[in-house]
């Protein structure tokens, strides 16, 4: 029993050391009746990857990435994000003189892999860098110390002409193992390239799956899909199936590793931007920031489970929430997309969506997209509303200019307060701070206030301070050849601050 005792001894003083809040009691000593409550402390170390920006000769590429002050710690710390190696062609590896070009070609990446992009070198300031062309990699990045906390960054391309026309902005994101992407499309009119990111040192396989509105769409090239280490993987959605479908939903799941997934669309009558992740399912979803001067809002929902979901549909206004006239509710059948036009519902005032369970009683988790289209005609850009979660304690949107930007804020149930800060500006700056009351049930779209003697861009920093959640979102606008190009960046929570659980040490366990 002894060798039990000593491991069990070192088991104790292991997680004394990991979590540090251990209450080390001497033997005999009066232990304490319960562990302190959870301590909310910054995240000592976030990861981000960021999509290859665009196949386009015409694309200008800025990339943004920024750390809020205030909450960090004192531990120092870096925030980089750096190229992910390209992947190598081992089909002619059997030839020498080709098999010593194409080692001397990995070496040479994985050496400019080394190279950061940017590099964030201390909180409050946001750190910009550009790429122009098609051949910009995928990005993948950690920060560590008191850079950690609510690390953010974004990168914005602009494509004046081309099938990929448009202003497409994307914030980078967490590497994960699951994510829904209702919205995409197989349809000929159609280019959406699923883009798979691994940031880990060991490879990923990822299986993607398809689903119209009459369920599972036949594809026999969407498993095992291989993303080589720190390697990203660009996959065009009509290669995975012969039927093309208009409105659909991709799956993407790992079966090893974890990635990030985003998917680029393209449409060839109204411009390009990415399509996010959809949050969770959920019987509950809210898609912040439909654009006043909206000329169409359609939404795409899937029901992943083995039940049918019954949608009640609310618009939460400028002044109300109200359920648009002959689309009060939507019915999404189990395992298929449904899809729905609900026009220029908005009417000339910014809006939210707001879905909720016809019967409380029956509510089947959902996820849910918004395609939004401005201008008509040839003048069409599209942009994509995910639902996402609310704001929480702190939400950043690392990439706003001197004009074009608009922060959309909307509270579903109780009125809420939340605090504004606008960041010294990546050239110079001072920082500005704002506060807005949202009221219930509607949504508030504001012009944020610039940093004063604003130069580059700026960060935005979203806080709730009282009241119920709040959902937002961040539209950038950019006018080009008479077409108002704009993208939208949701605004879920950060998770900058995370609760480590109060441990005390318990020496009755080691009792036979």
């Amino acid at each position: 029993m002894k060798s039990t005792h000593l491991s069990l001894i070192a088991g104790a003083a292991v997680l004394a050391a990991v979590t540090g809040f251990a209450t080390v009691t001497a033997p005999g000593a009066p232990a304490e009746s319960a562990a302190k409550s959870a301590a909310l402390l910054p995240v000592e170390r976030a990861g981000l990857v960021c999509p290859a920006p665009s196949n386009s000769d015409l694309a200008e590429t800025q990339y943004t990435a920024f750390t809020p002050a205030g909450t960090g710690g004192d531990a120092e710390g870096t925030a980089e994000l750096k190229p992910t190696l390209p992947i190598v062609d081992d089909e002619d590896e059997t030839d020498p003189k080709k098999a010593e070009k194409a080692e001397e070609a990995a070496e040479k990446a994985k050496k400019k892999a080394e190279k950061p992009v940017l590099a964030v070198k201390e909180p409050g300031k946001p750190v910009v860098a550009e790429a122009n062309g098609s051949g910009a990699p995928a990005l993948v990045g950690t920060a560590t110390g008191k850079l950690a906390p609510g690390w953010a960054a974004q990168q914005t391309t602009e494509v004046t002409a081309g099938g990929s026309r448009g202003l497409l902005g994307v914030t980078c994101t967490a590497p994960d193992t699951d994510f829904w992407f209702p919205g995409a499309s197989t349809a000929k009119s159609r280019q959406d390239y699923i883009h798979l990111t691994n940031p880990d040192d060991t490879g990923a396989v990822a299986d993607i799956e398809l689903y119209g509105p009459e369920g599972a769409l036949k594809s026999d090239v969407g498993d095992g899909i291989t993303v080589p280490a720190r390697s990203s993987v660009a996959v065009l959605l009509s290669t995975l199936t012969s039927e093309a479908v208009d409105r659909l939903t991709a799956h993407v799941t790992t079966r090893s590793g974890r990635i990030g997934a985003v998917v680029m669309s393209a449409d060839d009558s109204a411009g390009s931007d990415w399509i996010t992740a959809s949050e969770d399912p959920s019987g509950t979803l809210v898609m912040p920031g439909i654009p006043a001067d909206a000329t169409s809002v359609q939404l795409v929902a899937f029901a992943p489970g083995e039940d049918d979901a019954d949608v009640k549909v609310q618009l939460m206004g400028k002044n109300a929430t109200f359920s648009p006239a002959g689309n009060a509710t939507l019915h999404v059948k189990s395992s298929m997309t449904a899809s729905v036009d609900l026009k220029d519902l908005t009417r000339g005032e910014p809006g939210s969506l707001l879905l909720s369970p016809v019967r409380k009683d029956r509510a089947t988790p959902i996820v849910a997209v918004l395609r939004v289209v401005r201008g008509k005609g040839d003048k069409q850009e599209i942009a994509y509303i995910p639902a996402t979660g609310p704001v929480g304690a702190r939400a950043t949107a690392p990439d706003n200019r001197a004009k074009g930007s608009t922060l959309s804020l909307t509270a579903p149930g109780a009125t809420a307060k939340v605090k504004v800060t606008a960041s010294a500006g990546s050239g110079g700056g001072e920082p500005a701070v704002e506060t807005y009351t949202v009221k219930a049930g509607t949504t508030l779209a504001v012009t944020p206030k610039a940093p004063e003697g604003l130069k580059g861009s700026y960060a935005l920093t979203v806080e709730t301070t009282s009241g119920g959640p709040v959902h937002a979102s961040r539209s950038l606008a950019i006018a080009s050849d008479g077409v108002q190009m704009f993208t939208v960046q949701t605004l879920p929570d950060d998770r900058g601050m995370v609760e480590v659980p109060s441990a005390r040490q318990d020496l009755s366990v080691l009792d036979d």
